[in-house]
């Protein structure tokens, strides 16, 4: 036996040894990170506060200040016109000021939207708030997931991430409950404490190491990371890692927009679009914005409608935070879709029953069913894994620019439905919903055929996939 594998004898289990402590230090799970992780979804939570608000207030607000349908409609849909507008700007913002900046810059938005809605003496105060909560969120939607993806270690990030959907549940459910005892100005100031909550707690968690990489501060970034996996982790590897990648972005020609419909970044930009209209288009923006209207519509109560959503909305979206992980994010992403579609379905036939005077007594019951259905089978996947993968696919050289395409797509599509949804429902429920329904199942084969699985992988094995898939 030579000296050289002597060495490799007495070596072998050295680097067997600092492999798995590299392996046991990704999959810590700290106090930092726990923290951070609840931080940065009080964001979530006022999107979620911000989405229940228009259903649960329509009947207030039209009362008092005598808003027609065509200028609810503008209200209850301005914010996602405002969210297209803050999706403008959110991947630079967040590249320029730090994720934790952005967040600080977003709430200076949301609370004097709040303020704006819950003092407005006309619409064009609450159009002015409703855009200015809308711009809030919009910056919200795309630099919270991508922070969460960045702090958190691979084995547990799509649960980490999921939980942006399991807050705006909350906040949604949240609203359900109190809308129905509580005055719609007052439900605004409430709107607040969520929004002061995240301004004091920014202070206490640090900067994304990604991010710090991306600005070549090597030492905060190792900093960061020694903070969020712990004072006695070796963070050697990880750290090495981004600071690797960064050095090949670097020596790369810089991102352009136009360097996204590059080849190679094609199969991230179809899929990350995508599912971003496909989240849209399926007439979740609608159902969330309006779900009261919509009960009316069936004959159901809305006021019980509500209540039975709010109880079921959050333990919906705690399954899906635990699937996430077990299941990955195909087989959810499919499910999710397909039983959207099935319950636009339902609501399709029952809504034709009733417009030919048939199954009157089984209507309302069939609405519940639908109506909770939907937004049950949206909250488990594809109310949040589109924003998972959106955090996932694209290299940090092109974040900026792929993100605020992505989500200016997602909020655009979502002004235009929110805002012809309750036209589209006047003119003819039955087919409306036909329509959700079918373009619910055209999502169904373009996730089969497009959607890959980034379960269990690290974020730079999912952009090298995905930018060698071409080649």
């Amino acid at each position: 036996m030579t000296i050289s594998e002597n060495q490799r004898d007495v070596e072998a289990p050295l680097l067997l040894t600092r492999k798995n402590q590299n392996d046991i230090n990704e999959c810590r799970i700290t106090a930092v990170v726990l923290f951070s992780t609840f931080v940065s979804v009080c964001g979530s939570f006022c999107y979620g506060v911000a989405a229940g608000y228009s259903s649960v207030a329509q009947a207030g607000i039209t009362t008092d200040l005598g808003l027609s349908v065509a200028q609810y409609s503008m209200f209850g849909s301005i914010m996602t016109f405002g969210g297209m507008f803050g999706a403008l700007f959110s991947g630079k913002v967040s590249d320029i000021i730090g994720r934790k900046g952005t967040m600080w810059f977003a709430q200076i938005f949301c609370i004097a939207g709040w303020l704006a809605i819950a003092f407005a003496q006309d619409a064009m105060w609450l159009d002015v708030g409703r855009f200015s909560t809308g711009f809030a969120v919009g910056l919200f939607s795309y630099v919270i997931p991508v922070y969460i993806a960045e702090i958190t270690p691979k084995h547990v990030r799509g649960a980490f991430v999921f939980s942006n959907q399991l807050m705006q549940s909350c906040g949604v459910s949240l609203y359900y409950v109190i809308g129905n005892f509580i005055h719609w100005r007052k439900l605004a100031l409430i709107g607040l404490i969520p929004c002061l909550l995240q301004v004091v707690c920014l202070f206490f968690i640090p900067e994304s190491p990604r991010l710090l990489g991306k600005w070549g501060l090597d030492k905060e970034c190792r900093a960061s990371l020694q903070l969020l996996r712990g004072e006695d982790a070796d963070v050697t590897q990880e750290a090495n890692t981004i600071k690797e990648t960064m050095i090949l972005f670097d020596q790369g020609p810089k991102s352009r927009v136009l360097d996204l419909f590059r080849r190679r970044y094609a199969p991230s930009l179809v899929i990350g679009v995508g599912l971003m209209l496909l989240q849209q288009l399926s007439g979740s923006s609608g159902i969330m914005f309006y779900v009261g209207s919509v009960f009316d519509k069936g004959g159901f109560p809305s006021s019980i409608g509500t209540m039975i959503l709010a109880v079921i909305m959050v333990p919906k979206s705690i399954l899906g935070l635990i699937l996430v992980e077990k299941m990955g994010r195909r087989p959810l992403l499919l499910a999710s879709c397909g039983g959207m579609s099935f319950f636009s379905l339902l609501l399709a036939f029952s809504f034709s029953f009733r417009s030919y005077g048939m199954l009157d007594e089984l209507t309302p019951i069939f609405t519940c069913i639908g109506v909770v259905g939907f937004i049950s089978a949206f909250a488990v996947g594809m109310g949040g894994l589109p924003w998972i993968i959106m955090s996932e696919i694209f290299p940090m050289n092109v974040k900026v620019s792929a993100g605020t395409l992505v989500t200016m797509a997602n909020w655009s599509f979502g002004w235009i439905v929110a805002f012809a949804y309750n036209f589209m429902i006047q003119w003819n429920a039955s087919g409306t919903f036909l329509i959700f329904s079918s373009i619910c199942g055209g999502g169904i084969v373009f996730i089969y055929a497009m959607v890959p699985e980034t379960k269990g992988r690290t974020l730079e094995e999912i952009q090298a996939s995905l930018t060698d898939f071409l080649r």
